[in-house]
């Protein structure tokens, strides 16, 4: 139990123990208030709460560093997007305040300055890795309570940065690629892997006869090396591949055989790094097929999603061919798609497959049996 002894000083002294057995001092020119903080000592300790101020006297700097060192299951490129926003936008602000000195105000006007210079998905982004670090000194018993609770973050405008690209445009697209990227074009609009997991795609990976590729890697450039990784949801997953597109692929892998093991390469075999790919053929292609000028490839994700819409799938469907972590993703990305087709989706629908026939991606290939290329190409069947 907590004790309040009068000091010689006129002040008075409350001494009291932790959950973990340190003697502990605190003193108050008042009576009344020493009494409120040993009771409130004795209680907070009582319902498992109690939290050592002196705990609290850590700067958010350090913690912050320690944090850091300690999140070893994250993705190299999630590693550096961390590092970013600590070093750009957290720790200027908060690097050598305490942990207890940080309210929520402080917290609130922090976020409306970001929201004046910041696109709103950097200050959400930037916002989460801080309460990350918060709710963790919360847990770790440095702080009674994070201060990110109730916090209001500008709306994202996500939506508007879209672009749903139609069969035809699709095809297009492909069309105005090299050969040799032309069939990477496809896949990605018709499976909507992100870029990482589709130039990590390996060989063994994929399944012509059973028509289906498993998602269980991603590939990206961090700090000029290429790193292999899993997912960005750390799941994996199987999707299915149109006719059309096991034609296209047994085809490809056969004209371009890889010695790294990857399905997509750069002349002379070694994978393909996605900046010099934007630059060097995406980005002329958009060009070439008159296509909007802020085209990203990430759009071809997008497209997959309206492609699918239009013919009838359900956002569960959806959710789960995109890799995405919860259905309210899917719903918050493509959710406007449900409530009303555009006319052109709508005439997708309705004429995708006279569509594709008419403008068969491979149409070499349109009466060759997947086996016969197999056997031709000398490709393993499974």
């Amino acid at each position: 139990m907590a004790s309040i002894a009068k000091q010689p000083n006129g002040r008075y002294k409350v001494r009291y123990r932790t959950p973990e057995g340190k003697d502990r001092a605190a003193r108050f020119d008042r009576k009344v208030d020493a009494q409120r903080f040993a009771a409130t000592v004795e209680a907070d300790k009582t319902r498992g709460v109690f939290v050592d101020p002196r705990a609290g006297q850590t700067t958010f700097g350090a913690y912050a560093e320690k944090w850091a060192s300690g999140k070893v299951n994250v993705r190299a490129r999630t590693r550096i997007n961390v590092e970013g926003r600590l070093s750009k936008h957290i720790l200027p602000e908060f690097g050598a305040r305490r942990l207890s000195s940080i309210r929520p105000g402080d917290v609130r006007a922090w976020v409306a300055e970001l929201s004046v210079k910041l696109a709103p998905s950097t200050v959400k982004a930037t916002f989460l890795t801080f309460g990350q670090i918060m709710r963790t000194a919360e847990v770790d018993g440095l702080i009674s309570r994070s201060p990110c609770i109730g916090i209001a973050l500008p709306a994202e405008t996500s939506h508007e940065e879209m672009h749903f690209l139609s069969v035809d445009q699709v095809a297009a697209l492909a069309d105005a690629h090299d050969e040799r990227y032309r069939a990477a074009i496809f896949t990605d609009a018709y499976t909507g892997l992100r870029a990482g997991e589709l130039w990590a795609l390996k060989l063994e990976r994929v399944n012509l006869l059973k028509r289906t590729v498993d998602v269980i890697e991603s590939l990206s450039e961090v700090r000029g090396k290429l790193v292999m990784g899993p997912t960005k949801t750390r799941t994996r997953r199987t999707v299915s591949l149109p006719t059309f597109l096991v034609e296209m692929l047994a085809e490809h892998m056969g004209r371009y055989p890889s010695e790294s093991g990857y399905v997509f390469t750069a002349p002379g075999g070694s994978p393909v790094r996605h900046r010099n790919f934007m630059a060097r053929h995406f980005r002329p292609a958009v060009d070439a097929a008159e296509l909007p000028d802020r085209l990203r490839f990430h759009d071809l994700r997008h497209s997959c999603a309206a492609i699918l819409t239009a013919q009838g799938w359900n956002p569960k469907q959806i959710q789960m061919r995109l890799g995405h972590a919860t259905i309210r993703t899917t719903l918050d990305r493509y959710g406007h798609l449900f409530d009303g087709h555009d006319a052109d989706l709508l005439e997708g629908r309705r004429h995708l497959s006279r569509r594709v026939k008419s403008h068969h991606p491979c149409p070499r290939l349109a009466s060759v049996g997947v086996s016969h290329i197999l056997a031709f190409r000398g490709l393993p069947l499974g």
